[in-house]
């Protein structure tokens, strides 16, 4: 199915997200990709970090807890109006529980929440599950056809430098590797904080096979994924991080945290995962991808094999079915 050919009557949608227009966050990447998409499908769309009360047929409110003021003012404008929340990773990680009353409260005013992988449902209370549709993130096919270096054998990683990303984890597993092994740490993401940069300065220094390379474009990301031999994510929580989708659509092998938002997308049965927060295990993992063929090329194909879940079609598909069963 084309794109175009999935046209719903048309509405204006009202889309809030909690990151600003020039932010590089997960949660702007979502909605600028959802504007796109509910425009294919024949809507008008404009996205705010903040409802200001202007009429809409139906709001889409990206993160429970954030968006709550949003979602509180355009329900208690529009009750009979469809509003569609999609749950973040603090949202299910953390506000649900350290600030419940009003992350429940947005939960409950939503008439259909989505999520971004299969396992959300499981730390979902019973009796809001039923307003739960999966909507896998999706990416776009690389350019060309990718050809990994074979100078060193380069792991790549992308995310910001935050806690819940764990994001040093990588560099102390490849500290101490056998002198042998050609692995090197190709680090992007922003740091968000002074502490965070001289940290990874630090690791540069007394580290050979650690390199940040901050925060780029996300063509630079496509770029890298065309040489690395692998992406590693070490996220200690995540709602469904779009860069494993990527990575996915994109044939590149994933080494991920052994964490519910990773299984979520990546299957139970993914041979790629590593014990979160264990720097030994991870060891283990990338020395056995740098030197087990056969281990690299399964992982390679179980990411190709999920890969049709990750594209704009499926996407589109999955937000023309939410729509016409909410109006």
């Amino acid at each position: 199915m084309h794109l175009s050919d999935c046209v719903c009557v048309t509405m204006k949608i009202i889309q809030i997200t909690p990151a600003g227009r020039k932010s590089k966050s997960g949660n702007r990447t979502t909605a600028d990709r959802w504007t796109r998409l509910l425009r294919n499908l024949g809507h008008r769309v404009e996205t705010f970090t903040e409802y200001d009360g202007r009429p809409a047929d139906m709001m889409v409110a990206i993160h429970a807890w954030r968006s709550a003021d949003a979602i509180a003012a355009f329900k208690a404008k529009y009750p009979d109006r469809p509003l569609v929340l999609c749950l973040g990773g603090t949202d299910i990680n953390q506000y649900i529980h350290t600030h419940p009353v009003t992350t429940l409260r947005s939960m409950e005013q939503a008439d259909a929440m989505v999520c971004l992988h299969d396992l959300i449902k499981d730390i979902t209370p019973k009796q809001l599950r039923r307003k739960l549709k999966v909507i896998y993130q999706s990416a776009k096919p690389l350019p060309r056809s990718r050809s990994p270096s074979g100078r060193h054998f380069d792991i790549c990683l992308v995310g910001h430098m935050r806690e819940v990303k764990d994001p040093m984890r990588t560099a102390l597993a490849v500290r101490g590797l056998p002198e042998y092994s050609r692995i090197q740490v190709r680090h992007f993401g922003m740091a968000h904080n002074e502490k965070a940069a001289k940290t990874a300065n630090a690791e540069m220094k007394r580290n050979a096979r650690y390199h940040r390379l901050g925060e780029v474009p996300g063509w630079k990301i496509r770029q890298e994924f065309l040489r690395t031999q692998a992406m590693v994510i070490t996220s200690t929580a995540e709602g469904g991080a779009n860069v494993v989708s990527e990575a996915i659509v994109g044939g590149v092998p994933v080494i991920a945290s052994d964490i519910d938002g990773n299984i979520g997308l990546l299957g139970r049965r993914y041979g790629g995962y590593y014990k979160v927060g264990d720097e030994g295990d991870l060891q283990t993992v990338l020395l056995r991808a740098e030197n087990d063929p056969k281990f690299l090329s399964n992982l390679t194909r179980q990411v190709e094999a999920l890969a049709p879940k990750f594209v704009p079609e499926r996407e589109q598909e999955s937000w023309r079915e939410l729509i016409e069963k909410l109006t």
